[in-house]
Formats: structure tokens, C-alpha cells, sequence
């Protein structure tokens, strides 16, 4: 790639403003020429230059060479078609739309017949690139543990497997397979996704979710083993300022996936 890139960011949210304001100010050789959102009729702040559409069929006319979804679940499957029938590669952050075998399968299709790629950013992860690696060679297991304050799981199905409110150590209220997590526990299913798809898929992927009363911010660990040997990541995700649901490390992980494409060393 070069610096000709041309990004269409698809969200207007605390995830791309982070990753606008990221680029501008490393001064990444990229032009963010479109940001997609649901009503482009509302007044909002977005890199100069760049055309607000709220139709994907709009994306063809902007010349993207890349799309970067941060905007949620329901927008994956038309910002993605729209996306890969114009020949742009399509980075998902929203993987959760994954869980759905079927709209992975079709979009696969429509990035060969365009021959376009989709591509699937760490996230508020850290180690997937080891973890995709070692997939290389046979798994014997992959368990993330997911850590979470006791109050962050407020309004979930954990208020009825555990007292999140009387909790005197952390409890594990949750075993089982990345899909199950990810169909009981939504707001968890983007990481839940991600760290099967770069190994054992959804079925054999192991996920324990874990309310704390002592953690002050989210926690991911991933334990895999496998042909390649052994390996333990654990990352403690701090916020973004301008929303605290959202990780800085998701918009950090996407920052890196775009100057990676223009950037003549790529780590």
C-alpha cells in the first residue's frame, strides 16, 4: 500500500473520533475521506474534508480504499457489502456480527469476487498475532478469561447466577464455549470472537468470565497451548475519556492496522 490510502471511517463515536484525532496528529500518511453514520443530517465534528454519508451505497463514489467499521453490530452487514462490492478491504471491529456463520460466509464471497480482504483488528485485546501464529501448527486449548469489575456486569444476566452487590472475592459465574458467551453476554462478544477466530473458532474456544470486587478496570487473559508450546497474555484495558464503555486500546489496535498499511516498516 501507499500513502494514497483513502479510509472511510464508519461510526462517528468515541472509537473514530480517537482514531481520527490519532492520525492527524502522527501525521499518517492516509486521507480519511468519508465517515459513515445512521443520519447524516446531524451536525458532528469529522476530519476536514471528509463527506458524512449515511447510505453504504454511497461508499463507491468516495474512492475507499479501506473501511473501518467502529459503529456497532447491526451496521457490519451493510457497510461490509457495500464495502467489499467496491473492491475496499473492510476492517471489522464489531466481530460480534461474526457469531452469525452465515454473514461471515457471505461476505468471504463477495471480498474473493471483488478481490478485496476483510480484516479483523485485535480489539481491546493483546497476543492475537502470537495466538493466530501458533494456530499455524495444532491447538490443544484456548481459554480467555475475562475480568471485569462487579458493578460492570450491572444489567447482564450475571445479577442472576451471583450477588454482584455482596461479592467478598471474585467469582467465575460463566464457563463455556465462545459462542455461548457471546450469545448470553453481548456486550463481551466482540473479544469472544476475535480470540476464536485467530485460532479454535467458536465452538472450541473456552470463555470464563470473571466479576471482581477489587478490579478497577477490564482485564483480558488468554491461556493457549498447543504443537508450538505454551503461552499466557493478560492486557488491563484502561477507557477512552470520552467514553468509558469503550477500551483505548480498540481505537489504538485499528490506528496501528491503517499506518501499517502506508508504512514502509511494519511490526
Amino acid at each position: 500500500m501507499s500513502g494514497s490510502e483513502r479510509i472511510a471511517l464508519i461510526g462517528a463515536g468515541a472509537i473514530g473520533g480517537q482514531v481520527a484525532r490519532l492520525l492527524a496528529e502522527r501525521d499518517t500518511p492516509v486521507r480519511i475521506v468519508a465517515v459513515g453514520v445512521s443520519d447524516a443530517s446531524r451536525a458532528r465534528a469529522v476530519p476536514a474534508g471528509a463527506m458524512v454519508i449515511d447510505d453504504p451505497a454511497a461508499l463507491a463514489a468516495t474512492g475507499a480504499t479501506l473501511v473501518v467499521e467502529a459503529a456497532g453490530r447491526a451496521s457490519v452487514e451493510s457497510w461490509g457489502v457495500a464495502a467489499l462490492q467496491a473492491g475496499a478491504d473492510f476492517a471489522v471491529s464489531s466481530t460480534s456480527a461474526f457469531v452469525d456463520d452465515g454473514l461471515l460466509t457471505r461476505l468471504l464471497a463477495l471480498a474473493d469476487r471483488h478481490g478485496a480482504r476483510i480484516l479483523i483488528p485485535p480489539g481491546a485485546l493483546g497476543g492475537i498475532d502470537a495466538l493466530a501464529a501458533a494456530a499455524r501448527m495444532g491447538m490443544h486449548g484456548v481459554t480467555h478469561i475475562v475480568t471485569k469489575p462487579a458493578a460492570a456486569w450491572a444489567g447482564t444476566e450475571a445479577e442472576t447466577l451471583c450477588d454482584l452487590h455482596r461479592l467478598a472475592a471474585p467469582v467465575t459465574f460463566f464457563e463455556g464455549t465462545a459462542r455461548a458467551a457471546a450469545d448470553r453476554f453481548p456486550r463481551n462478544a466482540n473479544v469472544a470472537v476475535i480470540s476464536s477466530l485467530a485460532a479454535m473458532g467458536l465452538d472450541d474456544t473456552r470463555i470464563a468470565l470473571v466479576a471482581d470486587p477489587q478490579a478497577r478496570h477490564n482485564t483480558h487473559r488468554i491461556e493457549a497451548s498447543g504443537d508450538f508450546g505454551r503461552m499466557t497474555v493478560e492486557i488491563e484495558n484502561y477507557p477512552l475519556p470520552d467514553n468509558p464503555k469503550s477500551s483505548a486500546m480498540t481505537a489504538l489496535n485499528l490506528v496501528r492496522l491503517i499506518e501499517n498499511r502506508v508504512q514502509r516498516l511494519v511490526i
